[in-house]
C-alpha cells in the first residue's frame, strides 16, 4: 500500500457473492482464459481433469495484469515531452529555475496559436496603415474597454480558484476523515480470542482497504473513468460485488492510443482536438452504477457487523465510526457539486468574446501612438489578456489530468502511506510506553524518570510542575539573563 498501489494486504482473493456462488465474470475475461478444445472425447476428458488441478485466474488477476501490462507499455513508449505536460504537477520534485523561466505549469504551450495569430492580425493592421490607409483610431477605448475586460477577468480568475480551493478543502478533510476512521477501526475496534480475533484482524485490514479503495474510486469517478480495473483500484475493490464490476469493459483500460496530431492539439489547446470526458461514461452499454457509494455501503456493513459482534462496544466510538461514514458522503457530493457546477456557459462565452474583442481592437488603437512597435505591444497586451483567461478555463475543473490540477493521486497515496503507519503496530497498551523508565514525565526540569516519580508523593509532583513553570525559559528575560534566580536555582536543586 505504500505506493498508492496494491501490497500483500490488497492482493486479489476470489470473488465471491453472499450465497457462496461464483460472482458473473465479464465474457471478454472469460474468454482470455478459455483454450482450444480437443476434438475428442478423451481429449475432453484430460483437460477437463487438467482445469480442476490448475487454479484458475481470478477476475481480479485479469483486471490487475491486462492493466499492469498497458501501464508498463505507457511508460515505456511515452516521451519526456508527454509526461511534461500531461498530469498534475509532482509535488515532490523542485525547480531551482526562476518562476518567470518555469515552462512546466505554465499556460505558454496553449498561448502559441493565438500569438501566432495576433501577431498576424497586428501585422497586417499595421501594415494596411502604413501604406495603404491609416486605420488608428483614438486610444479612448482603450480606458473604456480596459475596465471592462479587466472587471470580466477578474470575475473569470475568482471564480475558477474558488472552485479549485473548494476541491483542495474537499480532498484535505477526506485525508482527515480517512485518518480518523482509520484509527477508529485499528484502535477502538478489539479483537476477539483464538481463530476468531485472526478473522478480526483480517476484517480490520480489508476495512483499511475500502477506506483506501473509497478514495482511489473517487479520484477515478472524477476523471470520468468509469472502471474497476485500474491498476491502483482493482485490487482493492474487485472483489466487491458493484456495478461498475459487472460493467467491466477491458478497451476502456486499455484505450487506443492518440495519433500524433491529436496529442499536439492538445498541447496546444485546441478545442477540435480535445476529447469530451465523459465519453467512456457515454458510450457504456451497462449500468456503471456509483463506485464510491458503492464501497461506502459496504464499509458501513462492517461497522455494523463490528456492533453486533462485539468488537466496537463504547457507543461513543459507534457514534464516531457513523458520523465519520456521514462525513465521507458529504465529501463525495461536495467534490461531485465541483465538477458539475462549472462557471454558466453564458459567462463563459462572454468573457471570451469580450477578450478577444479587446485584443484585435489593439492595433486600430495602438498604430497612431506607436507605429511599427504596434506589433510587439499587441502580442505582449494579447499575452497577458489571454493568458489570464487560459488560466481560468485550466484550474476551473480541478480533479482533471492538467499540470495545474489537483495531484490526486499523490494525495491517495499519502492516505495510502498513513494507512500503513496505522497498521504496521498493533494497538498499543497503555501500560508499555507510559510506565517506561525512559518517559521523563518532568522533562526538561527533570531528568528522572516515570519509576523514580511514582515513589514520590503528591506534593512532591505538584510541587515541581508548579517549579517547571517558574524555571521555564519564560522566566528569563530578553537578554538571557535569569530573572529569579534564587527561586530558580532552589528549584532546580530540590528537583
Amino acid at each position: 500500500m505504500t505506493d498508492g498501489h496494491s501490497s500483500p494486504a490488497h492482493e486479489a482473493a476470489p470473488a465471491s457473492t453472499g450465497d457462496n456462488t461464483a460472482a458473473p465474470v465479464p465474457a471478454d475475461v472469460r474468454a482470455h482464459g478459455d483454450h482450444h478444445t480437443p476434438s475428442h472425447p478423451q481429449g475432453l476428458k484430460e483437460q477437463d481433469s487438467a482445469e480442476r488441478l490448475t487454479p484458475r485466474p481470478t477476475f481480479m488477476e485479469h483486471l490487475v495484469a491486462s492493466r499492469d501490462a498497458q501501464f508498463h507499455l505507457d511508460r515505456r513508449d511515452s516521451s519526456e515531452l508527454d509526461r511534461y505536460f500531461h498530469g498534475p504537477r509532482d509535488m515532490e520534485k523542485h525547480s531551482k529555475w526562476p518562476i518567470f523561466m518555469r515552462m512546466h505549469g505554465s499556460v505558454t504551450p496553449k498561448m502559441i496559436l493565438p500569438m501566432i495569430w495576433i501577431a498576424g492580425w497586428s501585422t497586417a493592421i499595421t501594415c494596411i496603415s502604413k501604406y495603404l490607409h491609416d486605420l488608428s483610431i483614438d486610444n479612448i477605448l482603450l480606458t473604456v474597454l480596459g475596465f471592462v475586460v479587466g472587471l470580466a477577468l477578474s470575475f473569470r480568475s475568482s471564480t475558477a480558484y474558488e472552485r479549485w480551493a473548494d476541491g483542495r478543502k474537499y480532498w484535505s478533510q477526506l485525508i482527515q476523515t480517512s485518518r480518523n476512521l482509520a484509527r477508529t477501526i485499528w484502535i477502538n475496534t478489539g479483537e476477539r480470542e483464538g481463530d476468531l480475533g485472526k478473522e478480526d484482524l483480517l476484517r480490520k485490514l480489508s476495512a483499511m482497504n475500502l477506506i483506501l479503495s473509497f478514495a482511489v474510486s473517487l479520484k477515478h469517478k472524477l476523471r470520468f473513468e468509469p472502471d474497476i480495473a485500474y491498476e491502483d483500484l482493482a485490487g482493492l475493490a474487485g472483489h466487491l460485488d458493484t456495478f461498475a464490476r459487472d460493467a467491466h469493459d477491458r478497451s476502456v483500460i486499455t484505450p487506443r492510443r492518440k495519433s500524433l496530431w491529436k496529442s499536439a492539439g492538445e498541447y496546444l489547446g485546441v478545442s477540435f482536438a480535445e476529447s469530451n470526458p465523459r465519453k467512456l461514461i457515454k458510450r457504456s452499454k451497462k449500468p456503471l452504477g456509483h463506485l464510491p457509494l458503492e464501497i461506502l455501503n459496504h464499509l458501513s456493513t462492517y461497522i455494523d457487523s463490528c456492533v453486533a459482534n462485539g468488537t466496537l462496544v463504547s457507543t461513543l466510538h459507534q457514534g464516531q465510526a457513523i458520523t465519520l461514514m456521514s462525513t465521507l458522503n458529504e465529501i463525495l457530493t461536495g467534490t461531485e457539486r465541483v465538477l458539475d457546477t462549472p462557471l454558466p456557459t453564458a459567462y463563459s462565452i462572454a468573457i471570451a468574446q469580450i477578450s478577444w474583442i479587446y485584443v484585435l481592437v489593439l492595433p486600430f488603437q495602438l498604430y497612431g501612438a506607436l507605429k511599427w512597435v504596434t506589433i510587439p505591444a499587441s502580442m505582449v497586451a494579447a499575452y497577458i489578456i489571454l493568458g489570464l483567461a487560459t488560466i481560468g478555463s485550466e484550474i476551473e475543473n480541478p480533479f482533471g489530468q492538467d499540470v495545474n490540477d489537483l495531484p490526486l493521486d499523490t494525495y491517495c497515496r499519502q492516505i495510502a502511506i498513513e494507512l500503513d503507519i496505522i497498521t504496521a503496530t498493533p494497538r498499543p497498551n497503555v501500560d508499555d510506553f507510559m510506565t517506561r523508565a525512559d518517559n521523563l514525565v518532568l522533562f526538561p526540569l527533570s531528568q528522572s524518570g516515570y519509576d523514580e516519580w511514582k515513589d514520590r508523593s503528591v506534593e512532591d509532583i505538584r510541587g515541581a510542575l508548579r517549579a517547571k513553570v517558574v524555571a521555564s525559559p519564560a522566566a528569563l528575560g530578553s537578554d538571557g539573563s535569569t530573572v529569579v534566580p534564587s527561586i530558580t536555582t532552589q528549584t532546580k536543586q530540590s528537583v
